[in-house]
């Protein structure tokens, strides 16, 4: 029995959804057209107008200040300036395009298993929708080895040595954002365990690969969401990601060369008692194939996130306290 019939058996038996093989689509499936989910349809009115996230230069000596602005505002902000290497990132596309390109019954034997984080796979947030999303994915969550070596058995040194050194680059950027954003909340970054060791946080990388779609119209990337982590760091160069923005509704963000993308997650956003806002976002297709790279940040799993009380930040708490143990930071 090949790759694609045995996961196809065990998807059926575990009742965990695959991706399609995109590459033989020829007509949108039912399955996947998303055009009567009323405000929903990924191709509603939306802002393309002035009205965009800031850009913020992390050389800037202004940018502390312009980045907890934008916490506050918006919720997403486009970073230049942040020393993550060109040649890095796009070494990073390269590979996601060479990993996305192979066979479907190759990608198959890389499949993440029921519950799992890593490996290949639908969106993590697809069990909240009904409808299945224009999507592929593969999760990287520590080292990349033992999924790769089911891809290339005997070539696959490359590819972990790029994603190693982009996770540890992302998350020492990330790190380097917490203690800006933390300061402004007046916590002592020298005093969270879990910034000062290296192995404290649970993060993830997710290689995203949105398809070309035969009928871009009806169908959904990714569908609206909020992000579980405390920071989101995306590379994207095409644009497909839209946000929402209260007043102004889902606009467009037209990626700069060689920006990242940082968004505000649910961590954080309870963290801030409500301050900083988490950006609800969804990302759009079209009749070409787009890549896209997401670093996800949270605290480790045995911490409580609660909110900050101070006057700046009201005196009441809005939200409960939420355990990080158990939850997907990957949604």
């Amino acid at each position: 029995m090949g790759a694609l019939a045995e996961a196809y058996k065990h998807s059926l038996l575990d009742k965990q959804p695959i991706p399609l093989d995109y590459g033989s689509v020829r007509t949108l499936p039912e399955s996947h057209i998303w055009l009567d989910q009323s405000d929903e349809s990924p191709y509603v009115a939306h802002s393309t107008g002035p009205i965009s996230p800031p850009v913020i230069d992390l050389m800037d000596p202004d940018a502390p200040r312009l980045i907890i602005q934008a916490c506050e505002t918006w919720g997403v902000f486009q970073l230049i300036g942040h020393g993550i290497p060109t040649k890095l990132m796009e070494d990073v596309e390269s590979e996601a395009e060479k990993l996305f390109g192979l066979p479907v019954d190759q990608k198959l034997k890389a499949l993440r298993s029921p519950g799992g984080g890593a490996g290949y796979g639908l969106p993590h947030i697809s069990p909240f929708f009904n409808k299945h999303m224009w999507h592929e994915g593969f999760t990287i969550m520590g080292s990349p080895i033992y999924h790769t070596r089911q891809l290339w058995p005997q070539a696959y040194q490359g590819f972990c040595e790029t994603m190693v050194d982009y996770q540890n680059q992302l998350k020492a950027l990330t790190e380097q954002l917490i203690r800006i954003i933390f300061k402004s909340l007046n916590i002592n970054s020298e005093e969270v365990d879990w910034l000062k060791d290296s192995q404290g946080s649970s993060t993830a990388l997710q290689l995203n690969s949105y398809p070309a779609c035969p009928d871009p119209t009806r169908a959904m990337g990714l569908a609206p969401h909020t992000d579980t982590s405390l920071i989101t760091i995306l590379q994207s160069k095409t644009s497909g990601l839209q946000v929402f923005k209260e007043g102004a509704g889902w606009i467009l963000v037209q990626p700069i060369p060689g920006a990242l993308i940082v968004n505000v997650g649910d961590f954080l956003h309870i963290l801030s008692n409500g301050v900083f806002t988490t950006v609800r976002h969804r990302v759009v297709v079209t009749h070409i194939q787009r890549f896209s790279a997401a670093h996800f940040y949270a605290p480790p799993g045995d911490v409580i996130v609660s909110p900050v009380m101070s006057k700046d930040f009201g005196g009441v708490p809005r939200y409960h306290s939420v355990s990080v143990k158990g939850l997907n930071i990957i949604r």
